[in-house]
């Protein structure tokens, strides 16, 4: 092919795209959420994608597609047609945690994606049980220091995002508790609440009724600033402890190799529907803040926690068969 033809082939190809992009969407859009329903990352999902819907005058369906700690749903958007007409949800799990623990998932969550937007960030929390001597953060951190292995935290299993918070915390305070995995946030709940383990590493919209009940007593939180509803509970941050302190948050991607064009009509779309009154205020009153930052700015966020928990594996020898 001569150099002429090879311009003129990239020029009407340049121009189906655009064509495409102008006319998209022309039929529903399936968004893939890649955790079973109920949840936070279906609850934020949910709430975007009807909104999404009216913004877009196409549907945006939601199939949830559960499994492997959110690798199976991440798996399918990766593999999908990048024609935009199959979006996924993106999560630390997903995102992060998981490739980071097994390297052999099979997809890179850098390479095989197209961020369009974060969604909403939520923060995380460690519990103590209301029993537990320490009262407040540097009476727990004080204890850990003074006993080395005694205590012991519960997750929603090796390799959540709550083991890996707990991991954080222990690699920044030099100190040690003993990780219990559990087959999902509920059952870890629920022994701390009958006292079976002293402490809980979660995000904050699951143990925040419980808070409020005083069946539970938060010590430090993951967030920006203080939580309006916890005055006198710390962030990590605030006591130096800046890696532990990123939120979780909940995004939207598309298969590598969508258009340009195609990912602006729906990060604009997702943009306009989370500055909706009504989204907003669903989404605050089940505790994730709106975002609705730009393609770059989540890819960047994505990028950063991925290499951090890459960076945790590592220095704590985390292994998913533990």
């Amino acid at each position: 092919m001569t150099m002429k033809k090879l311009a003129l082939a990239i020029a009407l190809a340049a121009a189906a795209t655009a064509a495409q992009a102008q006319s998209y969407p022309t039929r529903p859009i399936k968004l893939i959420i890649p955790f079973p329903p109920g949840g936070a990352t279906d609850i934020v999902g949910r709430g975007v994608a009807d909104q999404m819907s009216k913004v877009l005058g196409q549907a945006v369906v939601v199939e949830n597609r559960g499994g492997g700690g959110g690798s199976i749903g991440a798996d399918v958007v990766a593999k999908a047609p990048p024609d935009g007409y199959t979006i996924g949800v993106s999560t630390v799990s997903t995102h992060a945690v998981n490739p980071a623990c097994n390297p052999k998932l099979p997809y890179n969550p850098v390479k095989d994606f197209k961020p369009i937007t974060n969604m909403a960030n939520v923060a995380n929390v460690i519990t103590v049980n209301p029993n537990f001597p320490a009262k407040n953060y540097k009476e727990f951190l004080a204890l850990l220091k003074a006993n080395p292995g005694k205590y012991s935290y519960a997750t929603s299993g090796t390799c959540g995002f709550g083991h890996m918070l707990g991991e954080q915390f222990k690699v920044a305070t030099k100190t040690f508790m003993v990780h219990i995995p559990y087959r999902g946030a509920g059952p870890a709940l629920n022994d701390v609440l009958a006292g079976q383990v002293p402490i809980m590493a979660d995000n904050l919209p699951a143990s925040m009724p419980h808070i409020k009940a005083g069946k539970l007593r938060p010590i430090v939180v993951a967030w920006n600033k203080r939580i309006d509803s916890l005055p006198d509970v710390p962030t990590f941050a605030e006591l130096g402890l800046k890696e532990p302190n990123d939120p979780a948050w909940y995004g939207l991607v598309a298969p590598a190799g969508t258009p340009d064009e195609i990912i602006k009509v729906l990060n604009e779309a997702a943009v306009k529907a989370l500055h909706d009154k009504g989204l907003a205020d669903r989404l605050r009153q089940a505790g994730a803040e709106p975002s609705g930052n730009s393609p770059a700015e989540h890819a960047a966020e994505i990028k950063k926690e991925y290499e951090k928990m890459q960076r945790l594996v590592k220095v704590q020898n985390i292994k998913l068969e533990q």
